[in-house]
């Protein structure tokens, strides 16, 4: 009588389900650092590409400073990209038992650093420079732009 009496109609207790990525067939569950690491490369290449090419169509049709407005926007996406690689990566290092925990005050201070810089510098290109607003709103839209491609691009890898 060691067996225990469970009602008519109780459940087997739950098994632990696998999550890996290889055992699923999916390939969205197979993403990991190295995978978020080359997508913020990619999309930072990218960003950095249109912009110059962007710029340098802008500045031909319409003048240098609409191209420079463009290439602002395009620094600002670029950093931002940049920026929020190294948030994540900080954060991931502190999750990961097995790796060096970066400091992750240092980060949050330059990611605070450069939002202010930021500030300063669409400041200035919207106080001094004569150029184009939609180019300068263009130029901050290809980190959306750049990512959202990468992440169409996701699951067919």
């Amino acid at each position: 009588m060691t067996d225990a009496i469970q009602p008519e109609n109780s459940q087997p207790p739950l098994q632990p389900v696998e999550t890996n990525g290889a055992a699923s067939g999916e390939p969205m569950f197979d993403y990991n650092d190295a995978h978020f690491v080359g997508t913020m490369r990619r999309s930072m290449r990218n960003i950095a590409i249109l912009g110059v090419v962007l710029a340098g169509l802008l500045t031909a049709f319409y003048g240098w400073r609409t191209g420079l407005m463009l290439l602002i926007g395009a620094g600002v996406s670029f950093t931002g990209v940049w920026e929020w690689r190294r948030l994540v990566a900080a954060i991931n290092s502190r999750l990961d038992e097995h790796l060096a925990p970066q400091s992750l005050g240092r980060t949050i201070f330059t990611f605070l650093l450069r939002l202010t810089m930021v500030g300063a510098v669409l400041y200035g290109s919207l106080r001094y420079l004569e150029g184009s607003v939609y180019a300068l709103i263009a130029g901050l839209s290809l980190a959306m732009f750049t990512l959202t491609v990468e992440a169409f691009r996701m699951p067919k890898r």
